[in-house]
């Protein structure tokens, strides 16, 4: 890719990186079925065909004729930021950007083949500079991705399952790939907030972004270690009650809570593998076509592994305890629902129960799509 000559080059002294590739920074679940799906010869053939409900050229239509698009005479300074973005990730097709007006802040990119970049005026004006730098290098990732399979799959998937409901057995095998399908979308923000990262590259102005759209404006009003301990009392909420209430309430979900984005972010952009992408070292486009299935699939297990160790959540301890062959399980489910005890960190039910489904849903999170 040339070098802009149009003064479109960031503003300041910001890493670029070649050639980089999209799993340098996705999510090993995230990535795992994105290089499953592109190694299926014609696959998006097929569900652009299968998707023509939602028409990219009725879609850009619409937004040309409703919304306002960034250029240098239009919010230039937007304009800059997804020029920026693409820069930095190296990106020769940049995607056009849309304002739309909007009381709720949100951003989102739209489509598979010219996919364009939606964000709110409410956004617009919640977010700093810095702070809406990282918004755009999110939705920029989702278009490198190609994260629009996943919408178009659960459009088809939520279709289907309205016209087979009176089938018995039918709906179950759809509602479960529907769910699968919501847990790659969560790990797919999980993926952008991280390429977000590596286009600002400030960790802190991410952050408070993500804490932003939880709070609003108020930004005096609030404390990103504060928030961070919120996230921190969230994992480890109450009892078994509090397990249970937490995965009942993901399970709808397409985009994770904020608290968790964040806490997330703050761990990868504290790690060595962000540090190694900043010194150069990461994996090229150019190898995308070696990439093995299994591996991904290995890494995806050795993520959730990792994970499921260690998460305080009570629920996924008592799990534990199962995978682990601890005793006296039954006494302990006793106790708990009974009121007598709680589950290990000595805590009461009523006493930390509130942490576990008080988390308002992220339903205004940067990078819908």
């Amino acid at each position: 890719m040339t070098e802009p000559t149009d003064g479109s080059v960031p503003s300041r002294n910001r890493k670029r990186f070649p050639g980089i590739s999209t799993r340098a920074w996705e999510h090993p679940a995230d990535r795992s079925a994105l290089v499953a799906l592109r190694k299926l010869s014609g696959f998006d053939e097929i569900l652009k065909k299968l998707g023509g409900m939602v028409s990219e050229r009725s879609v850009r239509l619409m937004f040309l004729a409703s919304a306002v698009r960034a250029s240098e005479r239009q919010f230039p300074h937007l304009n800059d930021m997804v020029r920026d973005a693409a820069y930095i990730l190296d990106l020769e097709k940049i995607p056009p950007l849309y304002v739309t007006q909007d009381p709720v802040p949100n951003a989102m990119c739209i489509g598979m083949d010219a996919p364009v970049i939606v964000v709110t005026t409410s956004l617009v004006e919640l977010l700093d500079e810095e702070e809406m730098r990282a918004v755009i290098g999110h939705e920029v990732a989702h278009a490198m991705s190609g994260h629009a399979v996943y919408r178009t799959m659960l459009l088809i998937l939520t279709n289907i399952a309205t016209k087979i409901a009176w089938v018995p057995l039918g709906n179950i095998a759809i509602l479960a790939l529907i769910t699968a399908l919501k847990e790659w979308f969560r790990k797919s923000e999980i993926s952008c907030d991280r390429a977000g990262l590596l286009v600002g590259q400030d960790l802190q102005a991410s952050m408070r972004g993500l804490m932003k759209l939880a709070g609003g404006h108020h930004l005096h009003e609030m404390n990103t270690d504060a928030f961070l301990e919120q996230a921190e009392e969230y994992d480890r909420a109450g009892d078994l009650r509090d397990g249970v209430i937490k995965l009942l309430q993901l399970l709808p979900q397409t985009h994770p809570f904020v608290a968790v984005r964040v806490q997330k972010l703050k761990k990868w952009g504290e790690s060595e593998e962000f540090r190694q992408i900043m010194s150069g070292s990461y994996p090229r486009r150019e190898q995308d076509g070696d990439a093995s299935v299994g591996d991904q699939f290995k890494a995806a297990a050795d993520s959730y592994a990792q994970s499921f160790k260690e998460t305080k959540d009570p629920l996924m301890g008592l799990i534990r305890d199962v995978a682990g062959g601890a005793g006296d399980l039954g006494g302990k489910l006793r106790d708990v629902f009974a009121g007598r005890g709680s589950e290990s960190g000595g805590s009461s039910a009523a006493g930390n129960g509130s942490g576990g489904d008080s988390e308002p849903p992220a339903d205004a999170a940067p990078g819908r799509s």
